[in-house]
């Protein structure tokens, strides 16, 4: 299923939400890493009761580093940004981590630039100030969502 960000346009205002395209929930990563630990564990002790007393400590960094990367993940799991237009204003939430950061610009002076070459960002550009979006968003589908962007900001300085 290709990644699909929520575009939501209305009379008054457009709004897009970009989020991670995860494929699995913290709750389901959490019922993963449980199986995996308490499975490295149970081989260890087996071996343990063997008499190889030294696969433990292995097994005991195995499950560190899994426990490493669940955290890590399940805290970037909700990242996102949220692109709100409206008539005069364009408000950028970008969520990352414990992170969020909210930028409000007047939408007639943005300008959406975006040049096609693999990892960069899409630029919501005012004067000097540069906001950049679209991080979650597959490199052959930022200009898709470009478009979008200008379309919608075009609208607000036509009428």
């Amino acid at each position: 299923m290709p990644y699909r960000w929520m575009y939501v346009a209305e009379a008054d205002r457009h709004r897009w939400v970009l989020k991670r395209n995860c494929a699995l929930t913290p709750r389901q990563l959490g019922a993963w890493f449980g199986t995996l630990a308490g499975a490295a564990l149970l081989i260890a002790g087996l071996w343990a009761a063997w008499g190889a007393w030294f696969v433990v400590p292995f097994a005991v960094v195995e499950v560190g580093a899994l426990a490493a990367a669940y955290l890590v993940y399940g805290r970037h799991a909700g990242d996102y940004e949220r692109i709100e237009a409206t008539r005069g204003r364009l408000t950028v939430e970008t969520s990352s981590g414990a992170r969020l950061e909210r930028v409000e610009r007047e939408s007639g002076w943005v300008r959406v630039e975006y040049g096609g070459s693999r990892r960069e960002p899409i630029r919501l550009v005012t004067g000097k100030e540069e906001i950049a979006v679209g991080r979650f968003v597959p490199d052959d589908r930022k200009a898709e969502l470009a478009r979008q962007m200008r379309a919608a900001l075009a609208r607000w300085r036509a009428g």
